[in-house]
């Protein structure tokens, strides 16, 4: 029998209503998704869902990360840090940026974000020219001590490690394992040279496992495989953290499937180890 991690703190969550159809319009149809039926995460997920959802395990700690769209996800910040108050979750929350804001624009939603106790940094949502954010919004957030999450597909991570050269004590997360489009050998090919790249930047940037349901159309063992083991390999274990994905990876299946096959994948890590990626590291990084 698989060894369930002792505890988890979910580094990657999605807590919305579709009933705000201004905020999440991709959720109530307003928008192709090309991504089939998605009855499975277009439904209100709440903290008392994911309890319940997530029942069996451990999960001390959410992370909650940008969904709503334009200026929406700075509204979406505030509201969730007060609702915390009442939910218990979530414990640490990414907030957003507009890709149309300029640098003074863009600062003002950070700043506007810092009065929410539990906000730890930003993930940009939209049509940017490029991976990043321009370089003065990122030098803010390294000044505020905030965390950017690297929102960016296989053929986008070698161009963002040239980007955040330099920028050697800002906080960078690569979201949803560097965000492959398929399992095929050149997709492959082209993911491994991006993870290598960021990974070759230093200690402060880390890899968020997770995302690997929606191109893999599966969350079994087999299919996660090689890319945690290659993501692992060039971060190292104090460098990554798991985390579901959820509601979205629902389209793929359960909760309880995907930290069965997590746990599977680490069975042979020791106790510190397994801590280290199923909650420590993302206490750390995210300061929850």
């Amino acid at each position: 029998m698989t060894r369930s991690p002792i505890r988890i703190v979910d580094a990657h969550v999605h807590l919305w209503d579709p009933a705000r159809t201004d905020w999440y319009p991709y959720l109530s149809g307003q928008s192709n998704l090309n991504m089939g039926d998605t009855t499975g995460m277009a439904r209100r997920f709440d903290a008392a869902t994911y309890r319940a959802e997530s029942a069996g395990w451990n999960v001390e700690k959410l992370v909650n990360v940008a969904a709503a769209t334009g200026p929406y996800s700075i509204d979406e910040t505030l509201e969730l840090d007060r609702r915390a108050d009442t939910d218990g979750q979530p414990s640490a929350i990414i907030g957003g940026i507009t890709p149309t804001a300029t640098t003074a624009e863009a600062v003002a939603q950070i700043d506007r974000q810092m009065i929410a106790s539990r906000f730890r940094g930003v993930r940009p949502m939209g049509d940017f020219e490029g991976p990043l954010p321009a370089d003065d919004v990122l030098r803010v957030l390294q000044e505020r001590g905030l965390v950017f999450d690297l929102m960016a597909q296989a053929d986008q991570l070698t161009a963002a490690a040239r980007g955040l050269a330099g920028l050697d004590e800002l906080i960078v997360v690569v979201e949803h394992t560097g965000w492959p489009r398929s399992n095929t050998p050149d997709e492959h090919k082209l993911w491994r040279e991006g993870i290598t790249a960021l990974g070759d930047l230093g200690d402060n940037v880390v890899c968020k496992l997770s995302g690997l349901a929606m191109p893999m159309g599966s969350m079994s063992l087999d299919a996660f495989s090689p890319w945690l083991e290659f993501a692992i390999e060039t971060f190292g274990e104090d460098r990554c953290m798991f985390a579901s994905n959820f509601p979205v990876d629902g389209l793929h299946g359960t909760l309880d499937e995907l930290y069965t096959t997590y746990a599977a994948f680490t069975e042979g890590f020791d106790d510190v180890s397994r801590d280290k990626l199923f909650a420590a590291n993302a206490e750390r990084i995210y300061r929850c």
